[in-house]
């Protein structure tokens, strides 16, 4: 399919009152509320289309796979930064950038990686009225529509279709370490982590459940091995090391297995944990937990609203529970920006509606 044949499907839908639903290689599906819409499917417009290694920059379609990106950067020694999560092998780059989702690297210790939305240089993308649009550019320096290619990012979808990302990207790290150790309390962690993220310490990722703190390190040799010294612990084998951060970006690993509802809780990275039942599992440097838990949803929402944080239903097995809701509410004056945002976009609602709230 070609940007022409997109925006002549979206005109005919918007012009018959239907509504589409977008789809790439289908790993998120559970995520968000309940996909509506005749299926748009994005597979058929993949591949990369500019690539050059010594800026740091890529480009390329919408329904090219994760993986197949990822290895194109990887012969070159570089990376996508934010470690987008997979989910499956079908992942790809537009469903990526939709969800806007970010691995174990999105907190790294120096602020040298970030999320999804910090490398976003440009978009190409089908408004709802069947218009192709441009936004944003190749560099950082090029500003123009800046902050409407930076909105793609996280709108699952909602505002238009994703034909095409121009990406910033980065080296690969020379040494990699990752280090185990144990600590029994939350609490303790949660101000270890802290402490270690006041540290010019070449930390990128960090987890922590059931007494189990792992720490991933990156960066020169002679860095690495300086932190491992400072912070003990033992090392993990390379091979598994990589398997088990692969489960912590995808949601694999054993602690996101079972059928208690898994919550994802976004909190400033010195908030105490809640007390709430359930499985924990701390990330980012503690800015991230998730739990596993049947507490009902307004409980879990208040805990992370008393954390100066929100929390969001990441996955939910009952679909009743996903249907209360996913994100977290919205105050009348953000409800408002997001309904005009949606109204300036997607005039006729053609697109993904009701996936992030029920009323848009």
């Amino acid at each position: 399919m070609s940007p022409q044949d997109f925006a002549e499907r979206v005109k005919s839908a918007a012009a018959n009152g239907l509504a589409l639903r977008i789809r790439g290689g289908g790993s998120k599906d559970f995520y968000g509320l309940a996909p509506r819409g005749e299926v748009l499917d994005t597979r058929a417009f993949g591949g990369i289309t500019e690539y050059e290694p010594t800026e740091l920059v890529v480009t390329a379609r919408a329904g090219t796979p994760l993986v197949e990106l990822e290895a194109a950067l990887a012969a070159h020694g570089q990376m996508l930064p934010f470690e987008p999560p997979h989910f499956s092998g079908a992942a790809t780059l537009g469903g990526a950038v939709a969800c806007g989702l970010s691995g174990p690297r999105r907190a790294a210790n120096n602020g040298y990686y970030g999320a999804v939305r910090d490398y976003v240089l440009g978009v190409k993308m089908v408004d709802g009225k069947g218009e192709v649009l441009s936004f944003g550019g190749q560099v950082m320096k090029n500003v123009a529509g800046y902050d409407v290619s930076r909105m793609m990012a996280g709108a699952m979808g909602t505002l238009g279709l994703i034909l095409e990302v121009s990406l910033k990207v980065l080296p690969r790290p020379v040494a990699t370490r990752t280090l185990r150790l144990t600590m029994a309390d939350p609490a303790a962690v949660i101000r270890t982590l802290n402490e270690w993220g006041g540290k010019p310490l070449p930390i990128t990722a960090t987890t922590w459940s059931d007494g189990d703190l792992r720490v991933r390190l990156e960066g020169a040799r002679a860095a690495v091995d300086s932190a491992s010294r400072h912070l003990g612990g033992s090392p993990v084998d390379e091979a598994q090391a990589q398997a088990f951060w692969r489960g912590v970006r995808d949601q694999s690993d054993p602690f996101f297995s079972g059928d208690a509802p898994l919550w994802r809780l976004s909190v400033p990275s010195t908030a105490m944990p809640p007390a709430l039942p359930g499985r924990a599992f701390i990330e980012w440097g503690g800015a991230l937990r998730w739990l596993a838990t049947d507490a009902p949803a307004a409980e879990v929402r208040r805990a992370a609203l008393h954390a100066g944080g929100h929390a969001t239903l990441f996955r939910a097995a009952d679909e009743l529970k996903r249907a209360a809701g996913v994100f977290a509410p919205l105050d009348p004056v953000l409800a408002r920006i997001h309904r005009k945002l949606k109204s300036a976009f997607d005039p006729k609602g053609v697109f993904n509606p009701g996936r992030m709230y029920p009323d848009f």
